[in-house]
This record gives C-alpha cells, sequence and structure tokens, in this order.
C-alpha cells in the first residue's frame, strides 16, 4: 500500500529541501558568540536525545518501545526539532525561526503519518497497542511502563546516527565562522 504519489514525491523531497533551508539559515543567520553557546546547547539535547533513541532502535526487526520510545513514538524526530530550535537559538534572526517553523509544520505531520503506517504494517496490533499507550510526538505526562531493554551503543552506530552529529557540528562551524569573519 503507497500513499498517493504526492505524498510519495513530498517525501522524497524533504532531505532536499531541508539542504535548502540550512543553505538560508547560512545567509539568514546573524550569530553571536552567546546565541551559539545556547543554540549549542539546545541542540546538544537534540543530539543527546536522538542518541539514546538510536540506541534502542533496531530499525524494522523490533518495535522500539524501551528508553525514550516510552515517552515518544517518535523520540528521532522530536530530537530533530531540539535541534533545529538550537539551529533557530543561534541564527538570531525572525527570517530563520519561519523558515524552520515552516519546514517542521509541513513535512513533519507527513513524515510522521507515513511512518505511523509503516508501523502498523510492520507490527500489527503490537504497533496500535503501543500507540495507545505512548504520545505520538510530545512526551505526555503519564508515568511510562518500564521494559528490561538497555541502550545499545552498537545500534548508535548501525544506525549510522554519527551523521546527525556531522551533520550539526558542521551547521555550527558555517555558522561561527560567520560570526567571526562577518
Amino acid at each position: 500500500m503507497t500513499d498517493h504519489p504526492i505524498i510519495e514525491a513530498l517525501y522524497r523531497w524533504r532531505v532536499r529541501t531541508g539542504t535548502v533551508f540550512i543553505l538560508a539559515v547560512g545567509v539568514l543567520a546573524r550569530p553571536t558568540a552567546l546565541s551559539l553557546a545556547a543554540g549549542g546547547a539546545v541542540a546538544l539535547a537534540g543530539l543527546a536525545l536522538r542518541a539514546w533513541a538510536s540506541g534502542h532502535l533496531n530499525k524494522e526487526k523490533i518495535l522500539a518501545v524501551s528508553g525514550p520510545y516510552r515517552h515518544s513514538r517518535n523520540p528521532l524526530y522530536l530530537g530533530n526539532l531540539i535541534i533545529g530550535a538550537g539551529v533557530a537559538v543561534t541564527a538570531r534572526s525572525w527570517p530563520v525561526l519561519a523558515l524552520l517553523t515552516a519546514y517542521f509544520g509541513f513535512f513533519y505531520p507527513l513524515i510522521i503519518a507515513k511512518e505511523r503506517k509503516r508501523m502498523r504494517r510492520l507490527f500489527m496490533e503490537k504497533y496500535d497497542d503501543f500507540a495507545k499507550n505512548v504520545p505520538l510526538f510530545f512526551p505526555g505526562l503519564r508515568r511510562a511502563v518500564r521494559n528490561g531493554t538497555r541502550f545499545d551503543r552498537r545500534l548508535y552506530t548501525i544506525n549510522r546516527e554519527y551523521r546527525a552529529a556531522v551533520a550539526t557540528l558542521i551547521v555550527w562551524l558555517v555558522l561561527a565562522a560567520k560570526m567571526i569573519f562577518l
């Protein structure tokens, strides 16, 4: 079962569009030492969440229900949103904030809906039970159920999560260079 062709095309364009948006951030940003530090701290929190989630994610083999998946069905995407917030803080630019808000507001509902369909197809009733107890995106206030699964640092590498850290570092280096040289 596939989505409408327009949905499929938009899904495929999410990364390219994100790249264009990051280039726009580089142009529109007005970073300072304080904004680099504050935004960097926010982005590190997003990277930490992504790393934690990645260490509990055995893609398409086992439904991830441990670690941050006890609190959100989409902690990787939530981590991206937090990283995006860090970029906005660093950039000190209303147009950057507007671009990031538009990107996340447009693409993430689409991405999450597609992911939800895929998880239902792969894990059927198990995913439906999981969905009844864990919020879709933002963590809820109810107490999470603990299970015995621990963080597995090998999954961090297998899932190539280091790419998010490298990309975030590159963005910060570009913004730091802009602050220093412009």
